[in-house]
């Protein structure tokens, strides 16, 4: 019979998934002590399977890695709460996350030619390269180049080192925009030598996440990713990165939407405000048919939401009022997928009591 794990151990990868969530960044589970996310089942590795319509996918399962990430609770509960799951690293989708991550390597290698370590930017012959072996030393020349401050000395943003001494950089992507995964500077979009992008299309490891390499271990003091340096956007955008870029317009709330709070509890009050806040990126995305994040949004409103009511900040039946007017106003005609979110979501938020600065 396998030994119960120490609390600390068994809650650590719970605790890292819910935090990650918390902050809108949708998780997924790593294979244990490993940072390759968890195998796909069975059916899921047949030849001829369609990720497309796959039923995992649906149902909440794992499969198809970053593809499954999810802020859902109760699938967070289920995949990290077990002893089985304390074992299992965490991963953010970053995507869908709105992050920009920068992975600087460390890697002993021989570099490769000059113009092969900052593509598209000529090195003169004259500036000496002695020395230069990671992506330490080819993003520092390129920030050098803008006059700018390296990235892994930014102290404003949350910074992650890796098991093998290299440093994941988050960032913020500007609304309206969307940056494109790539790897150090091979063939196609790439920033430089040993260094990698991650943003749509892949994953970043969790800080807090343990392999059999090590530990993935969060810098300084700073938690929250920063806005991506404006230099480093025109980069990544003449290095192929961007993906989609347009007007973060986002456009005012219907009437019956505008009024949800106000109907729903006087819309008076810190507590409200706070509510009304979430609500109206809820209702944001009815300009938008797909791909506005609705399910994650929701589910922070009504994370919110249940923080707001544990605490006494708000009425629980008004405020879930509120949050199902806010949501058929975006999707009308999907009531019970609406329902099941807010739900869930808010008996996760009613865990964490969330407190005011000022009166509710």
């Amino acid at each position: 019979m396998t030994a119960e794990l120490p609390i600390s151990r068994r809650h650590r990868s719970l605790e890292t998934a819910e935090w990650c969530a918390r902050r809108g960044w949708p998780v997924h589970p790593l294979a244990a002590r490993r940072k390759t996310p968890v195998a796909n089942c069975r059916v899921c590795k047949a030849p001829g399977h369609q990720r497309q319509s796959c039923a995992c996918l649906r149902n909440g399962r794992w499969c198809h890695g970053f593809r499954a990430a999810t802020l859902d609770p109760e699938h967070i509960q289920r995949w990290w709460g077990s002893a089985f799951g304390a074992e299992l690293g965490v991963a953010v989708s970053c995507g869908p996350a709105g992050l920009v991550v920068v992975d600087i390597d460390a890697h002993a290698q021989e570099p490769p030619e000059r113009n092969h370590l900052l593509p598209g930017v000529p090195i003169p012959e004259d500036i000496d390269l002695t020395g230069l072996s990671n992506g330490f030393h080819t993003l520092g020349v390129l920030a050098a180049l803008h006059d700018a401050a390296h990235p892994a000395e930014d102290t404003d943003t949350l910074r992650v080192r890796t098991p093998s001494g290299g440093l994941h950089v988050w960032y913020r992507s500007a609304a309206g925009h969307s940056w494109q995964s790539s790897t150090g500077s091979g063939r196609g979009r790439a920033l430089a030598w040993q260094v990698d992008i991650r943003a749509h299309g892949g994953y970043i490891v969790a800080p807090g996440t343990r392999t059999d390499a090590g530990s993935y271990t969060a810098l300084g003091t700073t938690r929250v990713p920063a806005p991506l340096p404006a230099w480093l956007a025109r980069e990544l955008e003449r290095t192929g990165h961007l993906a989609v870029s347009r007007p973060a317009v986002t456009p005012a709330p219907p009437p019956r939407a505008r009024q949800a709070v106000a109907v729903a509890g006087g819309g008076a009050g810190a507590a409200w405000r706070a509510l009304g806040t979430v609500l109206a990126d809820v209702v944001a995305c009815g300009a938008v048919p797909e791909g506005a994040g609705f399910s994650e949004r929701l589910n922070r409103a009504a994370f919110t939401a249940g923080g707001l009511t544990a605490a006494g900040h708000l009425d629980r039946e008004r405020a879930e009022r509120a949050l199902t007017e806010a949501a058929i106003e975006a999707r009308p005609g999907q009531e019970r997928r609406c329902s099941a979110i807010i739900s869930s979501g808010m008996r996760a938020g009613e865990r964490r009591p969330l407190t005011l600065r000022g009166r509710a």
